[in-house]
């Protein structure tokens, strides 16, 4: 049953994404690692908003503060926040090609990311480091491959709305 709706599936690429979120990385490519995260809650709010929500994005936002060891709520506040505009305006994206949609992407994750920090110089006197902003190149670069593959595997396994 779980499976004809998508559920499993689903849930399966929020496990992978976290799991990518904390895999270990060479220390020469660790400041590039792309907001898999984000990339992958981008691409579903995308695909399918109505089945995907803020609801969805706020349980993830949380599981992502407990697995980062941050201050509760920074990840699920950020994340909200960069979720909204592409559930808002998800026709106008999905139209958009994918150099237009790196660089929407981009956006989003730089704005998540500006979020994150301000929270944590807050909260526990961060201090900003310009390699922090990174990931959001390697996510833009990222994002048309991550699109193509989970729409394929959305496909393969009949995620609908």
């Amino acid at each position: 049953m779980w499976i004809k709706s998508g559920l499993i599936p689903l849930l399966a690429t929020y496990l992978a994404a976290l799991v990518l979120m904390v895999m270990p990385m060479p220390a020469f490519l660790e400041a590039w690692r792309p907001d898999w995260l984000s990339l992958v809650i981008l691409y579903w709010v995308i695909a399918l908003p109505h089945r995907v929500g803020m609801g969805s994005v706020l349980v993830l936002g949380l599981v992502a503060d407990i697995l980062m060891g941050t201050v509760f709520g920074i990840y699920a506040t950020a994340l909200l926040i960069m979720a909204y505009p592409a559930i808002r305006h998800f026709h106008r994206i999905r139209n958009y090609s994918f150099t237009q949609q790196a660089l929407i992407i981009g956006v989003l994750i730089l704005i998540k990311r500006v979020i994150v920090y301000e929270l944590e110089h807050v909260l526990n006197g961060a201090v900003f480091h310009l390699p922090y902003l990174y990931p959001v190149i390697s996510s833009a670069i990222a994002w048309p491959w991550v699109f193509l593959i989970l729409r394929k595997y959305r496909r393969h396994y009949l995620v609908r709305e």
